[in-house]
Formats: structure tokens, C-alpha cells, sequence
């Protein structure tokens, strides 16, 4: 299952506003991120520098950006999320940087084991 992450940055004079953004998700959008394929999805926040790192796990990572690209609700959210990130060129998930996996615990340990 292909796990994917990204990287943002928060304006530092708007990290309390974004976690409080997250206090909760608007339940519509919650909903979409579901319906488009994404699973055990998580933010963390790096408070001292505005730096955040995201992961998500999906099948199809590809559909599911077209899905939200194509969503009401997460056009909305992610309107409402723009005054949020600096060097940021259109929405955040659709433009966030991407991370390239190096370790995977679990995948090294699966592939050590004799069959």
C-alpha cells in the first residue's frame, strides 16, 4: 500500500489559528478525504519553525488528488486553509512539496525474513 507524504510551512504568526483549524476538521471534509481513498492520514507540526510534515496512506494516489481537485467541500477547505502557508503556489494539497521515502521499518523487516 503506497504511503505518501509532503511538506508545508505554516506563517509562524498563524501556527495557533492553524491547530485550531484542525480542532476539529469540518466533518464534510473529513468525509472527502475518506471518499477519496486516503487512510490513517496525519499531520505533525514543528511549532518553532512553522514546518509540517504530512502522511497518508492510499491506493491510487494520483486518483485521489484528482478526486479532491474535483470536490466543492475540499475546494472550499482548502480556500479557507490558503492565508495559512508561505511559498505555497495554488492549494495545499495539490502543491505541497513531496517526500521521498528512505526507510521503512516494517518493509525492511518483511523482506529479512527467510520465507
Amino acid at each position: 500500500m503506497p504511503r505518501v507524504a509532503f511538506r508545508l510551512t505554516v506563517r509562524p504568526d498563524m501556527i495557533d489559528a492553524y491547530v485550531a483549524r484542525h480542532s476539529p476538521v469540518w466533518p464534510e471534509m473529513l468525509a472527502e478525504i475518506a471518499a477519496s481513498g486516503r487512510r490513517d492520514y496525519s499531520i505533525f507540526l514543528d511549532r518553532s519553525t512553522g514546518t509540517l510534515f504530512g502522511s497518508y496512506e492510499t491506493d491510487d494516489d494520483e486518483a485521489s488528488r484528482a478526486y479532491l481537485a474535483s470536490s466543492e467541500v475540499a475546494t472550499r477547505w482548502e480556500a479557507s486553509m490558503a492565508e495559512f502557508f508561505t511559498d505555497l503556489a495554488g492549494r495545499a494539497d495539490q502543491a505541497a512539496t513531496p517526500l521521498v521515502e528512505v526507510f521503512n521499518l516494517h518493509d525492511q523487516l518483511t523482506e529479512s525474513i527467510p520465507s
